[in-house]
């Protein structure tokens, strides 16, 4: 198939808190790789510290890795089917070599790549994928929901992680959009009480809404309606205040998963240090998302899940742009000065 050539628009991120829309070369396709054309890439939290704080593996770089699209054209040994296919991309590349990858235990690849930190991402017209990173939803999805399976994908990954079990009470710490997923995929899984824990009132309503049993602002507040606690704790918000809270809200061998990546020293109370030992409760990570065969049946699940309508996730946008209003777009997501869930970037 004959090559598209050009330039496209993308948000190029230089250093932290440089972040330029600019004109780049469409991207070279390689031997087993398709050229995707982006319809939808969310905006994740870990964008935020990327473009502002911490910066990525390289620059320049194309920010941007929770993203659907439509496969344009193939390169040499990928097969013309794909052509036309609306499909979601897990952004972990893994290099398929290592013992992990051998073990199917592709989250903990240790040589691997990622869309939108170590590759460039889809903040832009057109991305470069492996096919071996392709994975075909229904042609007639919303390709929104397509772009939010990365999300879905993680949330779910900590439930099992967790072995949350039918009949059992889940908590969930922080009602961003990774929680509001955890809390939905906990009640499809059978959860008997499902609550949801932040400080924005907007969440906790929206949290009820998609149907917690219990919106609250600390774990002393739902634990005077849950005094048992609950069997199975995620923590999405990766400040120290919910890593406490979600210690305190276990109950008896109880089983918390940690989703949040902190940007400070995590520390835990003496009450919190305390209740791990009395109650002999089980404190673990959740990193990503794959599993075997590649990239798992976490991600079959939540695309099955959105096709059919059972997993929600359109009532959690606040933001759809274009890729020329990132730059500006970041900063105020950051700022928390104003209300923001899940922002979308349409390039």
């Amino acid at each position: 198939m004959e090559a598209t050539v050009g330039v496209m628009q993308a948000a190029m991120l230089y250093a932290p808190g440089d972040l330029r829309t600019e004109e780049v070369p469409l991207p070279a396709v390689g031997p087993g790789e398709v050229l995707l054309e982006v319809a939808v890439c969310g905006v994740c939290g870990s964008d935020l510290d990327r473009a502002l704080r911490k910066g990525s593996h390289r620059v320049p770089l194309i920010l941007g890795h929770e993203f659907s699209g439509h496969v344009r054209e193939v390169g040499p040994e990928v097969d013309d089917s794909w052509v036309g296919a609306l499909v979601t991309v897990p952004p972990l590349i893994p290099c398929r070599a290592c013992g992990p990858c051998q073990a199917g235990q592709f989250s903990l690849c240790t040589d691997y790549s990622y869309f939108g930190s170590r590759v460039d991402g889809a903040y832009a017209k057109f991305v470069a994928v492996p096919e071996g990173n392709l994975l075909r939803v229904p042609d007639d999805m919303d390709p929104r929901l397509a772009s939010m399976c990365d999300p879905a994908a993680i949330a779910l990954h900590a439930l099992w992680r967790a072995k949350a079990r039918l009949g059992e009470r889940v908590a969930i710490v922080g009602a961003g959009p990774i929680g509001l997923l955890a809390m939905q995929l906990a009640r499809i899984q059978g959860a008997s009480r499902v609550i949801a824990l932040d400080i924005v009132p907007q969440k906790l309503e929206l949290a009820r809404q998609l149907g917690a049993d219990g919106a609250h602002t600390s774990a002393a507040e739902a634990l005077e309606q849950n005094p048992a606690g609950f069997d199975v704790v995620i923590e999405t918000s990766g400040v120290n205040a919910g890593e406490e809270n979600a210690v305190l809200l276990a109950g008896r061998h109880g089983r918390v998963a940690f989703i949040g990546i902190p940007n400070a020293p995590v520390t835990l109370s003496h009450q919190a240090f305390d209740q791990v030992l009395r109650y002999e409760i089980s404190l673990m990570g959740s990193w990503n998302s794959m599993s075997a065969p590649f990239p798992g049946d976490e991600w079959r699940a939540v695309v099955d899940l959105f096709a059919t309508g059972r997993l929600r996730g359109l009532e959690i946008i606040t933001d759809e742009v274009g890729v020329s209003d990132v730059p500006s777009l970041l900063p105020r997501l950051a700022d928390r000065s104003e209300f923001h869930l899940k922002a979308l970037v349409f390039p």
